[in-house]
């Protein structure tokens, strides 16, 4: 293949990559990789390297790379409309199919959905959404938001707030005083190492309670999380945390946002992650998933509880005053519509639980008693390691060692794709649910590879 070098220097000079060293990147110390094509798994770059991408890009190519199907959709809709706003009623037969697709595998007593572009603007759009909610209601006062600290919740003013990681935060003035902070559910950086995980929830239930008798609950809108921890770590819920944390949101009358960008649309082996633990929100969070990144798009299920409000609202002040020009796009509809079609098909769902436990199983035999690895974990079609100096204390290793980096650029030469999570040494893996038995090994095998090549 020819290659065209002029590219890495009009990469350089001109391209703003986000979460990228910017200065050493423009120096030429930070590789560049100019993606040309993929199928199924894998991906293929211009200097002609296959690698198998054990992140779905950023947990996002669910239904697998070079899907016709999707792409066909794209086109038969651009050539037939390729836009029109959704404002004032306005509709195509792709969005308003969409719509119905999604509320008809969404949890019961969702009402209706709203089209956004990415995770993070649907979350600017739930924040404003509840506050008008509470406008509504006469409760001006209420209007914090509960987040996690290592929660993700995107990159915006709001959204970045939300998001409880420091990198996020540092230099950008936030979070942004309406967002409050509350203890990860995250069990293996417990204090007290003799803390069961019945207790764990117990105690992240007593630091919730104390935060809003400190803030007050009739000051407090809604409290966000993601069914599983994403980006802060790839982190499933402690035993009862869900149900115990409900119980709080409800006794204080604190709506619930669960945010599906990463488990939306079957990633926990379950169409959506609230159904997988028995959470009942009044917003859910969607994106990734829903086209398999084939198009930009994302929504907000809004619940019957709040669609009433709002409803009311307009009766009361005319018509909402919230939209984008590109809400409910007909091309990231078409792709959405065209990708659930084939996750169905193809019974990917299934797929992406029983391969997920495959992987999550294999891993645990491969690294479980390496010396270095304090724990793996995982749910569906997600899987991380984390790694520590010592076992049995969990002692971290500092952060300028960059163990977790050095895993994920190891495993990259054996030809896999695997993340290097934040704000620890943690090698994440969430596979497109096209994932096979053979595959599975192949990234458990190289890991294991990766990791003693590093760590020994």
């Amino acid at each position: 293949m020819l290659k065209n070098d002029q590219l890495d220097q009009w990469d350089r000079e001109n391209f703003f990559h986000p979460s990228t060293h910017l200065a050493e990147f423009a120096r030429g110390n930070v590789p560049n990789r100019v993606v040309t094509g993929g199928s199924g798994c894998h991906i293929e770059d211009r200097d002609g390297n296959r690698l198998l991408d054990a992140f779905a890009g950023l947990y996002c190519v669910n239904a697998g790379y070079g899907r016709q199907e999707i792409a066909e959709a794209i086109a038969a809709q651009a050539r037939e409309l390729a836009y029109y706003h959704a404002y004032v009623g306005h509709g195509t037969e792709a969005s308003i199919t969409l719509a119905k697709m999604i509320l008809d595998r969404a949890p019961a007593n969702m009402s209706k959905v709203y089209f956004g572009l990415g995770g993070s603007d649907a979350n600017e759009t739930n924040i404003k959404l509840v506050w008008y909610y509470n406008n509504i209601l006469g409760h001006p006062e209420k209007k914090k938001i509960i987040s996690r600290w290592r929660g993700y919740h995107g990159s915006g003013l709001m959204t970045g707030s939300l998001t409880g990681l420091g990198l996020f935060h540092k230099k950008f003035d936030l979070p942004l005083a309406q967002v409050i902070h509350t203890e990860a559910p995250y069990y293996f950086r417990r204090e007290d190492p003799d803390m069961t995980e019945e207790a764990f929830t117990g105690h992240c239930v007593e630091e919730l309670e104390a935060l809003i008798a400190r803030e007050g609950a009739d000051t407090i809108a809604a409290f966000i999380g993601e069914p599983v921890l994403g980006t802060g770590g790839i982190v499933p819920p402690p035993a009862g945390y869900w149900a115990a944390i409900q119980k709080v949101l409800k006794k204080h009358d604190i709506l619930l946002i669960a945010d599906e960008v990463v488990t939306g649309f079957g990633r926990l082996g379950t169409m959506f992650g609230s159904t997988h633990y028995g959470i009942e929100p009044d917003i859910i969070t969607i994106a990734k998933g829903l086209t398999s990144a084939y198009a930009p798009l994302s929504g907000s299920i809004v619940g019957d509880k709040v669609w009433k409000v709002l409803e009311d609202g307009t009766d009361e002040n005319g018509p909402i005053g919230h939209g984008w020009t590109y809400s409910a796009h007909p091309i990231g509809a078409a792709a959405g519509v065209a990708n659930l079609k084939l996750i169905d098909d193809l019974n990917l769902v299934h797929n992406a639980g029983e391969i997920g436990r495959y992987l999550n199983t294999t891993m645990t035999a491969a690294l479980a008693d390496h010396a270095n690895v304090g724990e793996i974990r995982g749910e569906g079609m997600l899987c991380a390691v984390e790694f520590v100096t010592d076992k049995d204390s969990r002692e971290f290793f500092d952060a300028s060692e960059k163990v977790g980096p050095r895993i994920a650029a190891a495993l990259l030469e054996e030809g896999v794709i695997g993340r290097a999570m934040p704000q620890g040494d943690i090698l994440g893996f969430a596979p497109p649910f096209c994932l096979t038995k053979d595959e599975a090994d192949e990234v458990v095998g190289k890991t294991a590879k990766a990791v003693k090549a590093v760590l020994g």
